[in-house]
């Protein structure tokens, strides 16, 4: 067999602050997502969306299906004709709701596309449109999971995890894991050492997630990792270089005698860095972290080097993603609320950088640098996949996925094919079909 290459386009995105204030963000996001295909000219597309439905997702989830329609409908996306869209909504399942979507857009002119089914432990067919939504935990051609609370005992269960598909394209096998990992919650914890709590908390999902992958029922295969990692800089190390020769003030709260605030000062008492529990302000914010240069902070990104054995990633020459502001107005300023950090990435297994032909060009960078896109901008790496790789995953044992009952189908009519829309309720003993026609 000739090997040849698939253009391909990963992206990920937080977008829980679209759904926040969708009344503008919805369409200037997906506007800007759709231009990047539209340059970009990919044959197979995967976006990765944490936050699905917002922060405040018991009021924010009904606009989903709206992005969902966006995409779907639009003129960019009428040539992929085989996709897989899934969509964890059921925010009532504490123990398994992690607010995470996943979406793959294959083009016509890529043949031989199958999925991976995780319960019969064998690939089946990916053709046509499907979407997932609801309680997904029976949904048997993904992989979901929440972190468990024994990994961080001291902090709130939160709906962190990840979410994967296996693939077979053309020949070639990979898995596309969705990841969304704990974020800081103070900027004073943060400082204390590295690593931080926060840190190790990030690690010891991270490892529990590849050792996972490395010992569980399916075969290990080539990943690729992308989500919000929510990777932060050696925040005490950034604040002693920002600080070197200035004065530090303790602000004390006066009912409580705890401090609430650090702050810098020249010898000229001018206000030069102040540290909040949420608050990262430089008196030259802008100027500092992204203008006009954007590498110095580079060299305090560090959480990666505990997983250099097993994890790459292409060169970052791009910004830190996160915390951008989210008025539109404020598009390419940082919020001054934490150190801006690399939170999203696209990251590999050593196996699956072996499938990028990087001689056809690789582009790894931000999205919307100029566009309000959210707190976070999405990260995305453009390059070609070789076909033909080919790969034995191996015998596997089956293993039980769970009972969620189908309530609702939609057959979705647009001009060029039929999308079914599945959503899924738990536990419903009696489950009913309804059917609703509608245009994408």
């Amino acid at each position: 067999m000739t090997t040849q290459t698939i253009p391909s386009l990963l992206v990920t995105a937080n977008v829980g602050s679209i759904f926040e204030d969708p009344s503008q963000m919805l369409r200037i996001w997906t506007d800007t997502f759709l231009s990047t295909v539209s340059s970009l000219n990919p044959k197979f597309i995967a976006l990765h969306c944490q936050e699905v439905g917002g922060k405040n997702y018991e009021n924010s989830m009904k606009h989903v299906e709206e992005f969902v329609s966006l995409l779907m409908s639009s003129s960019e996306l009428r040539l992929f004709d085989k996709v897989r869209v899934y969509l964890d909504e059921d925010y009532s399942s504490a123990e398994n709701f992690t607010a995470l979507g996943n979406f793959y857009f294959i083009h016509e002119s890529i043949e031989d596309v199958q999925i991976y089914n995780f319960k019969d432990f064998e690939f089946v067919p990916a053709t046509g449109k499907e979407i997932h939504s609801g309680n997904i935990e029976a949904v048997v051609t993904k992989e979901k999971a929440k972190f468990p609370q024994e990994l961080f005992p001291e902090c709130k269960w939160s709906r962190k995890g990840f979410m994967r598909t296996r693939w077979s394209i053309q020949g070639t096998i990979f898995d596309l894991v969705n990841i969304h990992l704990f974020h800081d919650a103070s900027n004073f914890v943060a400082m204390e050492s590295f690593p931080s709590v926060y840190c190790k908390n990030r690690r010891r999902a991270l490892e529990h997630t590849l050792q996972r992958f490395h010992s569980d029922a399916y075969g290990r295969v080539p990943y690729f990792l992308f989500g919000d990692f929510n990777f932060r800089t050696d925040t005490d190390s950034v604040i002693k270089k920002l600080t070197e020769g200035l004065n530090a003030t303790r602000i004390q709260n006066n009912k409580n005698n705890e401090f609430t605030k650090l702050q810098y000062t020249n010898d000229e008492s001018q206000l030069v860095l102040t540290v909040g529990k949420k608050e990262f302000n430089h008196s030259d914010h802008q100027t500092v972290f992204l203008y006009p240069s954007e590498t110095w902070l580079k060299s305090f990104d560090k959480e990666l080097e505990a997983f250099e054995e097993s994890l790459t990633e292409f060169p970052v020459t791009f910004p830190p993603s996160y915390p951008f502001e989210e008025t539109i107005s404020e598009a390419t300023k940082y919020m001054q609320t934490r150190c801006p950090a690399w939170c999203d990435r696209v990251l590999l297994s050593t196996t699956a950088r072996q499938l990028v032909n990087v001689e056809n060009g690789v582009e790894y960078n931000l999205m919307g640098k100029d566009i309000c896109m959210g707190d976070h901008k999405p990260v995305y790496l453009q390059t070609s996949l070789q076909t033909n790789a080919g790969l034995n995953i191996g015998e596997t044992n089956k293993i039980n996925v769970g009972e969620s009952k189908l309530l609702k189908v939609q057959n979705i009519i647009s001009d060029s094919s039929t999308v079914t829309r599945y959503i899924y309720i738990k536990n419903i003993d009696n489950p009913v079909k309804v059917f609703r026609e509608t245009t994408v």
